[in-house]
């Protein structure tokens, strides 16, 4: 069984390396985001994944906020989204290769942790992407939460909220890392549930709206395992 489980993410992560690889040749050939949107479609489709949405999409976002579990989440937010994403990532994952270019390319917005020249910059990138109409798309933890507690929210987010006043819309993404996990070397095909969650107008007044919103978004997330089985 163990066996058959390496070989199932093997064929998993080949797939999605494949089409990051396109997603640099489409880049040159198609305009944006088209090239990380059709590479995300080919993603989903050829590792079998459906997904099931609650709520709607804000048209007017300006932030998305997305709990992270599975490297799985960037592929379902794109092809669930028309929207030009400008995802948010640490600075170390630009410099690896084939997918540094994966974020470079579409440029994304690179970001140092724990450092004020790093925000001063994250603040201007962040401003010329919104000025060109992409949304900024951020996992506010920061890495990867696979045991169904958020970790705690990295401050970036409500900086760049505030700053510039976002309409920001929070997303639960339900259990991903059950369906693709590269740490445990573990894949399945399945359903994923994507909540949208009310979207709000960030309030610099208010000090503890990103520490409120992770437990609202945790509530989200604990209520809907509770009563849909199917997640555990």
């Amino acid at each position: 069984m163990k066996i058959f489980a390496r070989i199932s993410w093997l064929f998993a992560t080949i797939v999605i390396f494949s089409y990051l690889t396109l997603m640099i040749v489409l880049y040159y050939l198609v305009p944006r985001p088209y090239s990380r949107k059709i590479s995300a479609w080919l993603i989903r489709l050829t590792t079998f994944y459906t997904v099931d949405i609650e709520g709607q999409e804000d048209p007017e976002a300006q932030m998305f906020l997305i709990n992270h579990q599975s490297d799985l989440d960037i592929c379902v937010m794109e092809t669930i989204s028309k929207k030009d994403l400008a995802w948010v990532a640490k600075k170390e994952l630009f410099d690896i290769p084939l997918f540094g270019l994966v974020l470079k390319l579409p440029q994304d917005i690179a970001i140092k942790r724990e450092s004020k020249t790093s925000l001063i910059k994250f603040l201007r990138d962040a401003k010329d992407r919104l000025d060109k109409g992409r949304v900024i798309t951020m996992f506010p933890e920061g890495t990867r939460s696979t045991k169904g507690k958020l970790l705690p929210f990295k401050s970036g987010a409500k900086t760049v909220a505030d700053k510039y006043q976002l309409r920001v819309q929070p997303i639960v993404f339900m259990q991903t890392a059950k369906y693709y996990n590269i740490k445990e070397f573990y894949y399945k095909p399945g359903r994923i549930k994507v909540i949208y969650m009310d979207s709000f107008m960030a309030d610099k007044s208010n000090k503890d709206w990103l520490k409120d919103l992770r437990v609202k978004m945790q509530k989200v997330y604990d209520d809907e395992l509770a009563n849909n089985p199917s997640h555990r």
